[in-house]
């Protein structure tokens, strides 16, 4: 089986990966920090808001069950991608919505989709969806893998 990776950012991590590892397809999917200036960032460097990293969801996915264009499909479903900086309480640009693309092919897919879902009027504000190419990913620290399995919950209480 030949997988693929796809790198999203949508607020925290922990229901992020939740709902990836809930996708029929889904291989593996990793919590980590991508897209800022600090090498080997910790979560305490991350939450200063001052490294420019994203919590990030690195997912590894066979292609033939799932496609990039239906994971785009869960990643616009389960966030508000029209909140800059910003996922309910979470506030910061740690929090911010991003797809990191890993192949021409996965921008042109989250070029469109995002152009797609701005003319739907799905959502009623601009979406504010960063696509950048997939920086260096740092998984985060073991504790924040699986966070919400392991304590037997499904999603994040806000």
């Amino acid at each position: 089986m030949t997988t693929e990776k796809a790198t999203f950012g949508a607020g925290c991590f922990w229901g992020v990966e939740a709902t990836f590892r809930a996708t029929r397809g889904v291989t593996n999917a990793t919590v980590g920090y991508g897209g800022g200036t600090k090498e080997n960032p910790t979560y305490e460097d991350v939450c200063t808001d001052e490294t420019g990293h994203a919590e990030v969801v690195q997912v590894e996915f066979d292609p033939t069950i799932v496609s990039y264009k239906q994971l785009l499909d869960v990643f616009w479903a389960n966030h508000n991608p029209t909140t800059l900086n910003r996922q309910g309480p979470d506030v910061g640009t740690q929090y911010r919505s991003v797809v990191f693309y890993h192949s021409p092919e996965q921008r042109a897919a989250a070029e469109e989709a995002k152009a797609n879902l701005e003319k739907s009027g799905r959502f009623p504000r601009p979406i504010v969806t960063q696509i950048e190419p997939a920086p260096k990913f740092y998984p985060a620290e073991e504790y924040h893998q699986r966070y919400l399995e392991r304590r037997g919950l499904s999603h994040c209480a806000i």
